[in-house]
């Protein structure tokens, strides 16, 4: 007990441990009475492999109108998405978001663990759409961890270079962000290997002020105005 941090040990079976099993995520990425395997898959496409899908189109149909399609029992989420899936405009997008969402689906939206759902067993197996398979949010981790390194160190870098510079990621920092990320990648993800990477980066070292610019150039056409006038 106490308020300070501690090391906490975990099963090894345990289904916890790093950041997508963490309550604080798990909540913020459900709804407010249900989970959200939707939103989960996006944070784990935006957030830890820097693919995120493109916006829904306006027209596209709301989930809870796939519920409603379910006339003999009272369905699960993977159901409802399986058959929401099946509409053209909703497969290219929840191929990719599903699986990895609907991996955590033994956490309910407090991020409590649970078995069932609506009373039936949570089959929490999928396919991801690079080919891997996995049964369970443990094995996925693996995954992620194993196959997919290289984008996440992507993502991260991206993102805190974004943070770094104070706007985008442009065309023109992709090698920069490759350098860090091959950095990453030789000092076995480092945090301090981004920082330093960022830090000693072309585009930090040459980044332009950007309140010195807005405050520069009214002050310089106004210098013009007034020189011109007096050359009246």
């Amino acid at each position: 007990s106490g308020s300070e941090m501690r090391r906490v040990a975990l099963p090894e079976n345990s289904p916890r441990g790093g950041l997508l099993t963490q309550g604080s995520v798990l909540v913020v990425t459900s709804n407010p009475t249900r989970t959200s395997p939707v939103k989960r898959g996006l944070f784990i496409l935006d957030n830890i492999l820097g693919m995120p899908p493109p916006p829904p189109l306006p027209d596209v149909p709301l989930l809870e109108q796939s519920e409603k399609e379910f006339k003999d029992h009272e369905p699960t989420l993977r159901e409802v998405l399986e058959l929401h899936r099946n509409k053209p405009l909703c497969s290219s997008c929840h191929n990719r978001m599903d699986p990895l969402g609907l991996a955590l689906e033994n956490f309910n939206a407090l991020g409590m663990w649970r078995e069932k759902e609506r009373g039936q067993p949570i089959a929490p197996a999928g396919r991801l759409i690079s080919g891997e398979t996995f049964n369970g949010i443990r094995e996925l981790k693996q995954i992620l961890k194993e196959k997919h390194r290289r984008d996440f160190y992507a993502c991260l870098t991206e993102k805190l270079l974004t943070y770094a510079l104070g706007r985008g990621v442009e065309h023109n920092d992709v090698e920069t962000v490759d350098r860090i990320v091959e950095r990453l990648g030789k000092e076995d993800g480092r945090f301090s290997a981004l920082l330093m990477g960022i830090v000693e980066s072309a585009p930090f070292q040459k980044r332009r002020n950007a309140a010195t610019v807005t405050t520069d150039t009214p002050n310089r056409s106004v210098e013009s105005a007034v020189q011109a006038r007096l050359k009246q």
